[in-house]
């Protein structure tokens, strides 16, 4: 099979189209022909070598894959061979076939292209985990999300709106505010001209954001404190501006804040498994009537990885970003 190698860690230009072996199956797997793979964050750390797979994982970067199941393994009992199925695999998705354990993919929405399904896996794994499951969000509660025009972004937007939150969100240019108000955020903040945390609280009547969903660390952890709610849940999924901060702990105990954070790809098949099965119950509904769709920046064929990978360095991209493979 053709599928995408980092040469040496660098640049775009690391990423290759090599021949590999089509991986071989476990008890419990499924190998999925894929037609279209999702490009996220975690596939340019891993290219610049500063994110490596877990133990036993490909090298083949790549979490989100759309495909057909082209074989199972022994003792899967959900799928059949020529199944349309999205999955979050925590690496191998750059390529023409990848397997999946079987309780880790999910069907194909209906409405839904194979590209489209692409971008669906790891920006609702993440949103779903981290803004429901751990911050708790629920109906009437106010929500911030940071790069509102992201991947995740665009998902925790349109998520948030559905099960009824009040969303804010913070976007780089007046363009992504409106695309921002567009996907349903009630207050779209550039932070280039707006001090977030003034505008939250302007927003929400004082009140502050109940939930926060952070990807930019840095500075932004001491502001976060100041625009959350009293027993706030400030949840960190990634460190764009740095890992390191300076930060008043008074504001977390005086708001008896709670700071959490985590990380998908180490985690267990069967932890994974069980977040699935809460997406097909919850979100997948709300795929089909329409209230969630995912956002698809720019689609480059699987042999120009490189190419998409300039396009998410640049960070000028609205939602998803999408490999095609095959016809």
């Amino acid at each position: 099979m053709t599928a995408v190698a980092i040469r040496e860690p660098g640049g775009p230009e690391v990423l290759v189209p090599e021949a590999r072996p089509v991986p071989e199956l476990g008890p419990g797997e499924i190998l999925v022909r894929v037609k279209a793979a999702g490009v996220n964050r975690p596939d340019a750390t891993q290219r610049t070598g500063n994110y490596a797979p877990p133990p036993g994982v490909t090298d083949i970067p790549g979490l989100e894959i759309a495909g057909e199941v082209a074989k199972v393994g022994r003792s899967v009992s959900r799928w059949q061979e020529g199944d349309a199925v999205v999955a979050l695999v925590p690496g191998g998705g750059y390529a023409e076939f990848c397997v999946v354990h079987e309780s880790n993919a999910l069907p194909l929405p209906a409405p839904l292209s194979w590209i489209e399904g692409a971008g669906i896996p790891e920006t609702t794994f993440t949103v779903w985990h981290n803004v429901f499951q751990r911050g708790g969000l629920r109906r009437g509660d106010s929500l911030l999300i940071h790069g509102g025009t992201s991947g995740i972004g665009t998902t925790a937007i349109q998520l948030g709106k559905a099960f009824g939150a009040f969303v804010a969100t913070t976007v780089g240019s007046d363009d992504k505010r409106r695309i921002a108000r567009d996907l349903g955020a009630d207050a779209a903040i550039n932070y280039v001209k707006e001090d977030f945390v003034a505008a939250v609280r302007n927003a929400t009547g004082g009140h502050g954001a109940d939930v926060i969903l952070d990807m930019v660390g840095g500075s932004y952890i001491d502001r976060n404190y100041e625009a959350a709610a009293e027993d706030g849940r400030i949840i960190q999924i990634a460190f764009l501006e740095g890992a390191i901060a300076e930060a008043d702990f008074r504001k977390l105990m005086l708001k008896r804040l709670v700071h959490t954070g985590s990380t998908l790809r180490p985690r267990t098949v069967a932890f994974k498994a069980e977040v699935a099965r809460s997406l097909e119950e919850s979100v997948w509904p709300v795929i089909a009537n329409g209230k969630f769709r995912p956002v698809v920046d720019s689609v480059f064929p699987l042999r120009e990885a490189a190419e998409a990978h300039r396009r998410l360095d640049a960070a000028d991209h609205v939602g998803k970003i999408v490999l095609t493979v095959g016809s």
